[in-house]
């Protein structure tokens, strides 16, 4: 889904970055082999590009999610969003990093349930938590909590939130291009 909108501004290369943008990409592209087109796009603004690299970091360092879950809770905000740019990013690292199964990618993609009840539970949060913005209810948390996970994890997916909102909104309005390593995860429309 993109915006009916969409922005001029050029992508900033990596020859073209400054400051922390500059050392953004240069982290990224040691660590990935290139910088994706959202950081490229997310760099005409320093301050979004550092907010969100600042967010995302802190999501995947401290969060208390395991990779798999970490990757449920990105892809239900990005599915959610409607940003096919994260959907295929996040299904990607899921599938590659997290191992997720097949029948677990394709539910996740879809909005439908997962056969594991922990990762359910914090599918159900994390879609509860972006639906109502942030006003859950009380059988909400204790479903999520009785599921195994601690209160500070509510935080962590509100964080996710925040994070993904970042990226997918500003996907949207440029109508970010997938990356190649990216294109095989890309969602059919």
């Amino acid at each position: 889904m993109n915006a009916d909108y969409k922005t001029n501004l050029a992508l900033i290369t990596n020859e073209a970055a400054t400051g922390e943008a500059k050392t953004i990409f240069e982290a990224t592209k040691t660590q990935l082999g290139f910088v994706p087109n959202m950081y490229q796009i997310m760099a005409n603004s320093q301050g979004y590009l550092s907010t969100y690299i600042h967010g995302y970091k802190a999501f995947r360092q401290a969060s208390g999610f395991t990779p798999q879950e970490q990757e449920l809770v990105f892809l239900v905000i990005s599915d959610k969003n409607g940003c096919e740019y994260c959907t295929a990013a996040h299904s990607m690292i899921a599938d590659k990093v997290a191992k997720f199964d097949a029948d677990t990618l394709a539910n996740v993609r879809a909005g439908n349930p997962v056969s594991d009840p922990k990762l359910q539970a914090l599918a159900v949060m994390t879609s509860r938590l972006f639906d109502t913005r942030g006003l859950i209810t009380k059988m909400d948390a204790q479903n999520f909590l009785s599921a195994g996970y601690a209160e500070e994890q509510i935080l962590e997916i509100i964080l996710a939130i925040s994070v993904k909102t970042l990226s997918n909104y500003a996907n949207h309005i440029f109508h970010t291009d997938v990356d190649a390593a990216f294109k095989d995860y890309a969602v059919k429309t």
